[in-house]
């Protein structure tokens, strides 16, 4: 005999919903119910499983240990329906109405600007969104699963996932041209530590503490271009792109520091793609178009040797 599944999706939906606002009223608002059928609900659905989910304590609902268990694989038979209900939505409209690309800050955006010019004559209208990442925030977006193109540090790409390699930056400690170092020969990590370094803020939800992070004193900001004015004003090193930094420091705004053995470091990058079952046709030809741009550059066309930063 065939099995019936005793709960549905719509149940589940709404314990996670309940679980995640933190209570039946703040759950009700979220989903524009009445509280009353979210408790009829989640009740029924205990009632069918024949397992206490959840617990209330004055106003809000906490989980029990084994819903703490349900609610947890419940996501993952959730994320697979929505992945599921995409790739039909995709099959039927053939062409996907957003194309999310996630892009780790380090990365040469020139690459990406040149396969998206491209790509907008054949786009049909499919809006693009660029977000821009920093170190486990890229990490986020593959895992999470909250962007169809992803470039990121190939260390930061997360087991079960491939990465296609696009390119390396080479990252440059540098100063203003007014800082103490810069007037300095020659020095050792161990000297770069006890000065005030910039660093820039990662974007994960949680972030985590990776990377050259050994100066005592920090400065935390949003991106490479707020970095590069408090070090034009003499204060502070920060680890920047070469890429972004090879005029400044041609002209001598910026002054590079020499450190033996670490006067660089070399961030290799790649593609990454986080739902491939489910990627639309407007996704798969933009990364396409990115592999071949890059593949250009390294071939030495376009009138432009190919170059690595």
């Amino acid at each position: 005999m065939p099995y019936r599944p005793k709960s549905t999706m719509e149940q589940w939906r709404i314990l996670q919903a309940v679980v995640d606002a933190g209570g039946y009223a703040q759950a009700a608002d979220l989903l524009n119910k009445s509280q009353s059928s979210l408790n009829h609900a989640v009740a029924k659905l205990q009632y069918q499983l024949g397992v206490e989910l959840l617990e209330v304590k004055g106003r809000k609902a906490f989980l029990t240990s084994a819903g703490e268990v349900m609610l947890r694989r419940s996501r993952l038979l959730t994320q697979q329906i929505e992945d599921l209900e995409l790739l039909a939505s995709n099959i039927n409209v053939g062409w996907e109405p957003e194309i999310r690309i996630a892009v780790e800050l380090i990365y040469p955006k020139k690459y990406l600007y040149q396969a998206l010019a491209k790509f907008h004559p054949v786009s049909r209208g499919s809006r693009i969104q660029i977000i821009d990442t920093v170190i486990t925030g890229s990490t986020e977006m593959i895992i999470e699963h909250k962007a169809d193109l992803v470039i990121a540090a190939s260390p930061s790409v997360p087991k079960g996932y491939i990465g296609e390699p696009l390119t390396v930056t080479q990252m440059l400690p540098v100063v203003g041209q007014a800082h103490v170092l810069a007037q300095q020969p020659e020095l050792d990590l161990n000297e770069l530590s006890q000065h005030l370094q910039i660093v820039i803020r990662d974007t994960a939800s949680k972030p985590k503490d990776v990377g050259w992070l050994r100066a005592e004193q920090r400065w935390t900001v949003n991106n490479f271009f707020e970095a590069i004015d408090i070090l034009k004003s003499g204060i502070g090193f920060c680890w920047l792109p070469g890429f972004l930094i090879e005029d400044l420091v041609k002209t001598g705004v910026l002054v590079s520091l020499r450190i033996p053995l670490s006067s660089a470091r070399v961030v290799p990058l790649a593609l990454i793609t986080p739902k491939e079952e489910t990627l639309g046709p407007g996704s798969r030809q933009l990364r396409e178009l990115l592999l071949a741009e890059h593949k250009n550059y390294q071939s030495g066309d376009n009138n432009e040797s190919p170059r690595s930063y």
